[in-house]
């Protein structure tokens, strides 16, 4: 058998607040989980996305520290439109999330814009120009 992509992880100092990011963009993820270690969802397509606090990590692997200096990682969601792009973005900032780029339309043909996650993971909105 090929393996085949089945999770994405993503380590957090602060699970709550990564998992109601992450409800705001619109991710299913089960209510009542926030004082888990670990938490998964299931997107559509059958691919799951689950959050593991940085305790977690450390307790299979003691030398774990994060990433410094940059992101090697990208998680990008695909918005109705080039409206829904800068309206996520302006929900998401006024909610106190950092805005890294503000909308913009790239020259790749799409409505961009870049917000970070609790834990200054960028995620990318982005929908078709037209």
């Amino acid at each position: 058998m090929t393996p085949r992509l089945d999770l994405i992880g993503i380590v957090t100092d602060d699970l709550t607040a990564s998992l109601a990011f992450y409800r705001r963009l619109g991710l299913d993820i089960p209510e009542g989980v926030e004082d888990q270690p670990h938490v998964e969802a299931v997107l559509p397509g059958g691919l799951r996305i689950a959050w593991d606090t940085a305790e977690t990590v450390r307790s299979f692997r003691p030398e774990w520290t994060p990433a410094r200096g940059g992101q090697r990682l990208g998680l990008a969601f695909l918005c109705d439109g080039p409206a829904d792009v800068d309206q996520r973005y302006a929900e998401l900032t006024r909610a106190g999330y950092v805005g890294e780029k503000e909308p913009w339309d790239a020259v790749w043909g799409q409505r961009y814009a870049i917000v970070q996650d609790p834990d200054g993971n960028g995620v990318d909105l982005f929908a078709p120009l037209g």
